[in-house]
C-alpha cells in the first residue's frame, strides 16, 4: 500500500470536510427557514418580549452558522487553482467549528423558544439546559475524548495541518 503525498492528504482532508459541511449545511438550511418563517404564524403575534428575544438570537445565530459554513465554498471559489489547499483546508476547518459552535446557540435558542411559548419558564429552562447538555455531549465532549481511538491502527485521519493538536 502506497502512502499519500501531502498534495493528496490535504486534498483528501478537504474533500472530508466538504462532506461533512454538506450535512451541517442541510440541518442549518432547515433551521433557518424554519425560523425566518415563524414570524409570520398565526401564533407568532402570542409570544412574550423574552420570546421575541430569545427568537432573534436563535435567527441571527442561524444566520451567522449559515454564512460560516458555505463560507469555505466561497473562499475555494476565491482561491480556485492557485495552489493553496492548506491554506483553504485551515480556513475551512475554523469556519466549521464556528459554524457548528452558532448552530447550537440557535438550536439550542429555538428550544427554549418554543418550550417557554408551550410549558412554564422553569421547564423551558431545564429543557434548553438539557438539550444544550446533549449538543455538547455528542459534539464535544465525546469527540475529543476519543480523539485518540485507534492510535496505532491505519492513518486515515492524520491531520497535516496541526488542526488535530490543540
Amino acid at each position: 500500500m502506497s502512502k499519500e503525498t501531502e498534495k493528496q492528504r490535504w486534498q483528501r482532508n478537504f474533500a472530508d470536510l466538504l462532506q461533512e459541511l454538506r450535512v451541517a449545511q442541510t440541518g442549518v438550511q432547515i433551521l433557518f427557514a424554519f425560523l425566518l418563517t415563524l414570524p409570520f404564524s398565526n401564533g407568532f403575534t402570542r409570544t412574550t418580549p423574552f420570546q421575541r428575544d430569545v427568537y432573534i438570537v436563535a435567527l441571527l445565530a442561524a444566520a451567522g452558522a449559515t454564512v460560516m459554513i458555505i463560507s469555505p465554498v466561497a473562499f475555494h471559489r476565491a482561491l480556485f487553482r492557485q495552489g493553496r489547499k492548506p491554506e483553504l483546508v485551515r480556513f475551512a476547518h475554523r469556519m466549521a467549528t464556528a459554524g457548528l459552535a452558532l448552530m447550537l446557540v440557535s438550536m439550542v435558542s429555538a428550544v427554549l423558544l418554543v418550550t417557554d411559548f408551550v410549558l412554564d419558564r422553569p421547564i423551558a429552562f431545564l429543557l434548553s439546559a438539557v438539550t444544550g447538555l446533549w449538543f455538547l455531549a455528542f459534539w464535544v465532549l465525546l469527540p475529543f475524548s476519543r480523539r485518540n481511538w485507534g492510535d496505532g491502527d491505519i492513518d486515515d485521519d492524520e491531520d497535516p495541518s496541526g488542526l488535530s493538536e490543540g
